[in-house]
C-alpha cells in the first residue's frame, strides 16, 4: 500500500515541480527578455484578442494547479487509500478525482482571466502585470480580510481539513461518482481560498515570492492540527492589518 501511494504521489509532485518550473520560466523571461521581445497583456480592454485572453488564461490555470495541488494532497491520498481497500481501479480513480479537483480551479482561472482584462483597462495593472492601485491592493486585502471571519469560510476549511469526513459522507460509486467528489472537493476548496488567490492581484500576478508564502499559507491553514475557526481569524488578522498598513502608508502619499 506504501508503494502505491509513492506512486501516486510521486505523479502529484511532479505535476506540481512542472508547474512551478513554468511559473519560474515566465518569470525569468519577464525579468531577462527586453521588452521588445515579450509579450505584453494590452492596456486596453478592446485591444485584447483572442491570443490575450489564451495566454492570460493559461498563465493563471498553471498558477492554480502550482498553488493549489499540494494543499489537496492529503485528500487525494485518502481518496486513494479508500479505492485500494475497494479494489477499485484506484491509480485510474485517483488521477479521475484529481483531475476534477483541478477542473474547478481551472473553471475558476476563466473568472481570474476576466478580472484581469477588466483591471488592465483601468489601468490598475502595467503591462507587466504589477499593481498600479492601491485602492485595488487595499481592496482586495480586506476582502480576503473580512472573508476570513465569515462562517462560509470555516465551513470549507473543516471540510477540507478532514479528508475522511468527506470521503465518509460523499463517496460515490463508479467514474461518474468520481467525477462528483472531485468536483464537490474541488469546489468546496474554491470556497476556502477564492479570496486568498485574489490577493496576487494586489502584490503583482506574476510576484513569485507572493505566489509561494500564499501556497505556504494555505497548506498551513489545511495541514496544521488547529481548529479551523483559529486558524481563519488569525488570517483575517494578517490580512487587515496588511491592508491597513498598506493604506496608511502608500494611500496618503
Amino acid at each position: 500500500m506504501f508503494k502505491a501511494q509513492t506512486r501516486v504521489l510521486g505523479t502529484l509532485l511532479a505535476v506540481i515541480l512542472v508547474a512551478w518550473g513554468w511559473l519560474f520560466h515566465q518569470h525569468w523571461q519577464q525579468e531577462s527578455l527586453p521588452m521588445s521581445q515579450m509579450w505584453m497583456p494590452p492596456s486596453e480592454t478592446a485591444a485584447w484578442r483572442f491570443t490575450d485572453f489564451a495566454l492570460v488564461y493559461n498563465m493563471w490555470a498553471v498558477m492554480m494547479a502550482a498553488m493549489m495541488l499540494p494543499s489537496a494532497i492529503p485528500m487525494i491520498l485518502a481518496f486513494h487509500r479508500v479505492c485500494q481497500r475497494r479494489a477499485k481501479a484506484p491509480y485510474r480513480l485517483s488521477y479521475l478525482f484529481s483531475l476534477a479537483y483541478l477542473l474547478v480551479w481551472f473553471l475558476f482561472s476563466s473568472v481570474l482571466t476576466l478580472l484581469q482584462w477588466q483591471f488592465h483597462g483601468w489601468s490598475w495593472l502595467s503591462p507587466m502585470m504589477d499593481n498600479q492601485s492601491t485602492a485595488l491592493a487595499v481592496g482586495v486585502l480586506f476582502l480576503a480580510g473580512i472573508y476570513q471571519f465569515l462562517p462560509v469560510k470555516n465551513a470549507c476549511l473543516t471540510h477540507c481539513k478532514s479528508p475522511m469526513g468527506f470521503l465518509l459522507n460523499e463517496w460515490r460509486e463508479g467514474v461518474a461518482g468520481v467525477l462528483i467528489m472531485g468536483l464537490r472537493h474541488g469546489a468546496t476548496c474554491l470556497g476556502c481560498c477564492w479570496a486568498q488567490m485574489l490577493i496576487m492581484f494586489a502584490v503583482g500576478v506574476m510576484n513569485l515570492p507572493a505566489m509561494a508564502l500564499i501556497t505556504l499559507l494555505v497548506i498551513v491553514e489545511k495541514w496544521l492540527p488547529v481548529k479551523a475557526a483559529i486558524i481563519c481569524k488569525a488570517g483575517g488578522v494578517i490580512f487587515l492589518v496588511w491592508g491597513a498598513l498598506l493604506w496608511a502608508f502608500q494611500g496618503s502619499s
